[in-house]
């Protein structure tokens, strides 16, 4: 039996957000979007900010323990940490973030650039951890960099302004679609097929798929969290 899925293929990590300082003075991660997938956070501990630029123009949502705040795709989103901010990230469409569906807001020359934005958003995984730390901030920095560019523009013109990112995000995103496409047909799909199964069964008055409930649980990955986007993550795995 493999780790169960929810339909939409969820996914959940533990996310410990970043308190390094950022060029504007405030604690936090790199800015970025998901192109197909919708995220929420659930807050288990201290105090931040999500600062986002979306249809709705820039906006800020506080959060404290008990805040829970969902991305549709398309949302740019920053975290900013003002004390131990914690938080339980929920994924939709697990494999597709992890295959690249996040775009970091980089400035537009690097955007228009694939190798440039490649180089600039990959970490040495293989480093030592200050050595990762180093690169994830330098990241984050370029990422601010671009973020407050499409801020000033998004300020004086409106939503209007984030055409261009999105078309170049969808741009670099491009030669990945379908991997992602294969992804997608193996947990997502199937999972949705799997429930539509059921609740045909269900109709016709056959329930012998409810003799087959299992309970399964998952361990921390070994090693030290994960350097992500915005903070150190730690993720899960099915134990044997």
């Amino acid at each position: 039996m493999n780790q169960p899925l929810f339909p939409g293929g969820t996914a959940v990590s533990n996310l410990q957000v970043y308190d390094w300082e950022a060029p504007d003075g405030l604690h936090g991660g790199s800015p970025h979007m998901h192109c197909v997938s919708t995220e929420a956070y659930v807050v288990v501990a201290g105090s931040g900010e999500a600062h986002t630029i979306s249809s709705g123009g820039f906006q800020v949502e506080a959060l404290n323990a008990g805040s829970v705040l969902w991305f549709s795709p398309g949302t740019i989103h920053r975290l900013v940490n003002t004390g131990g901010l914690e938080i339980v990230v929920v994924m939709q469409n697990a494999g597709l973030p992890e295959a690249g569906d996040a775009v970091m807001t980089f400035p537009i020359e690097t955007l228009r650039d694939p190798d440039a934005y490649a180089k600039a958003a990959a970490l040495p995984n293989e480093a030592a951890d200050h050595e990762r730390a180093d690169a994830a901030r330098a990241r984050r920095d370029l990422a601010m960099d671009g973020y407050e560019q499409l801020l000033a523009a998004v300020e004086q013109d409106g939503v209007a302004a984030l055409g261009e990112f999105h078309q170049l995000a969808a741009a670099l995103v491009q030669p990945r679609i379908a991997r992602w496409h294969e992804i997608w047909h193996d947990t997502v799909a199937a999972e949705t097929e799997r429930t539509r199964h059921q609740l045909k069964a269900l109709a016709d008055g056959n329930y012998h798929h409810l003799a087959g409930g299992e309970v399964a649980r998952t361990e921390q990955r070994p090693g030290s969290r994960l350097f992500g986007m915005c903070g150190r993550l730690q993720t899960w795995q099915r134990v044997p």
